[in-house]
């Protein structure tokens, strides 16, 4: 029989080891959205992936270090809701639309970790900068979006890009609560994020 070749084992070495990290970092979503972030103990995130202690320890310093990966991990779902393929870029209201709802169903099926994200950010300065880089490159993203708009006279934004941007973020934040309660209002919630955006823009809705 012929000897395992090097790089194959290393690759199925590679392939386990990081399928065991990802089934870490998703159990410790779970248990963090569960149980909040004090309450929340190594033991409870090895039980829920099925993996010993050691092998935590393999992957985190600890239960913060699990933290804030996780926060990365929702925070680069967060920003990957706004890249959008197959749209027209000079179509502003499809534009909108797709990105209200892509950022919309990201910030609703992660509601529950970015809440404790949030509740955690009031009195650890290490979550506040958590919270804030959940939030940030979305939000440059989008002020960089509405200035090129208003510097092609495509639209005449309410404020600036920055407070246009923020502004948006923050609709979506309140709305992704009622997604969350009631799924079947997300066609509705989706048409109105949109329709009040526009109008942040300076663009019609009905254009």
């Amino acid at each position: 029989m012929a000897a395992s070749k090097p790089w194959a084992t290393r690759e199925k070495r590679d392939r386990a080891e990081s399928e065991t990290r990802a089934g870490l970092v998703h159990a410790a979503q779970r248990v963090f959205s569960r149980e909040g972030y004090a309450r929340t103990t190594i033991a409870h995130i090895t039980a829920e992936a099925g993996v010993s202690r050691a092998t935590f320890y393999v992957y985190f310093a600890d239960k913060g270090t699990a933290f804030a990966v996780v926060a990365e991990h929702v925070r680069d779902r967060m920003v990957a809701a706004q890249e959008l393929t197959g749209l027209d870029p000079d179509d502003v209201r499809a534009v909108a639309e797709a990105t209200n709802a892509a950022y919309l169903d990201a910030y609703a099926a992660n509601l529950a970790f970015i809440t404790v994200l949030e509740h955690q950010s009031l009195s650890d300065p290490e979550m506040a900068a958590l919270w804030e880089e959940l939030h940030d490159l979305p939000r440059r993203r989008t002020a960089g979006y509405v200035a090129r708009l208003a510097a092609q006279g495509r639209a005449n934004p309410a404020a600036s890009p920055d407070a246009v941007a923020r502004a948006g973020g923050g609709m979506v934040a309140q709305f992704a609560p009622l997604v969350t309660q009631d799924p079947t209002r997300r066609t509705e919630i989706i048409a109105d994020l949109t329709a009040m955006f526009l109008r942040l823009l300076g663009v019609d809705p009905e254009e």
